[in-house]
């Protein structure tokens, strides 16, 4: 395996491992997504793996976009004022390389320990199957900060949990545990804390036994114009994002998330 520097990446039998190492809440940004995808293009590659397994280190499985990150809030300054190299594009690039996870060819067990918020869900629901715990809790919190929810969740979301649970989701920005997750499909195993990257290695072993040309075959299936769902999706959450990111109440959003507190929305 190629080294990365985000990333712990290895194989065990016919599993891949990919570990996100950015402890504790492992926010992303295009780095980070386009390692993940570069590593399972390598998967994709290596006919001895089957399967995989998406983990993470620290107390999150992944906190999403770190909105008070100060190279963040200089790019969002820069894109205020109309530079070019702005954040836009950043996140245009960013919706590109999660495009291209979508486009992996073996099934994904994600290992969610712990919060997935935001974006870290989008990447939570981009994997076949999640395990988890009491512990863990997924998040749109999208609303909340005065945005438009991104990362295809738009577009995934509604497939795994039904259309009226994922407009819950959006428009609550409520934190769901992981047996409320479980019950309403949004993982499929609920297991104690301590347990959940061994069950996650159970699930993708037990899809390891499978012929892999079956494997191959049967997710290209099922899974059958997702990425280009996504794609669509992702263009449009941008659009939407770009315009709401200019708002008074985007920038009221992200401060009161960072104070928690409610927020004190204006409508502008």
């Amino acid at each position: 395996m190629s080294k990365f520097t985000d990333l712990g990446v290895e194989k065990i039998g016919h599993v891949g491992i990919i570990e996100i190492q950015r402890p504790p809440l492992n926010f992303f940004d295009i780095s980070l997504i386009n390692q993940i995808a570069d590593a399972l293009e390598e998967f994709d590659r290596d006919v001895e793996i089957r399967s995989s397994v998406l983990a993470a280190q620290g107390k999150a499985f992944c906190a999403g976009a770190n909105f008070n990150d100060p190279a963040r809030q200089e790019q969002e300054a820069r894109a205020a004022k109309g530079d070019p190299a702005d954040s836009l594009g950043q996140i245009n690039h960013l919706y590109v390389q999660a495009v291209r996870i979508f486009r992996n060819k073996k099934p994904i067990v994600a290992a969610v320990h712990g919060a997935a918020i935001g974006g870290g869900l989008g990447l939570a629901v981009s994997a076949d199957f999640r395990v988890t715990c009491p512990e863990a809790r997924f998040a749109a919190n999208f609303t909340k900060l005065g945005f438009h929810p991104g990362f295809g969740l738009t577009a995934t979301l509604p497939e795994l949990v039904g259309k009226n649970n994922a407009e819950l989701i959006f428009y609550t920005s409520r934190r769901v545990t992981g047996e409320d997750a479980t019950r309403m499909g949004l993982a499929n195993v609920c297991v104690p804390q301590d347990r959940v990257r061994a069950e996650a290695m159970k699930l993708a072993q037990e899809i390891a036994e499978c012929s892999p040309l079956g494997l191959l075959s049967t997710r290209a299936t099922m899974r059958a114009g997702l990425a280009d769902r996504v794609l669509a999706a992702t263009n449009h959450e941008l659009a939407e994002q770009s315009r709401l990111r200019a708002t008074e109440d985007f920038k009221e959003g992200v401060k009161a998330t960072a104070e928690r507190r409610v927020a004190n929305f204006k409508g502008r």
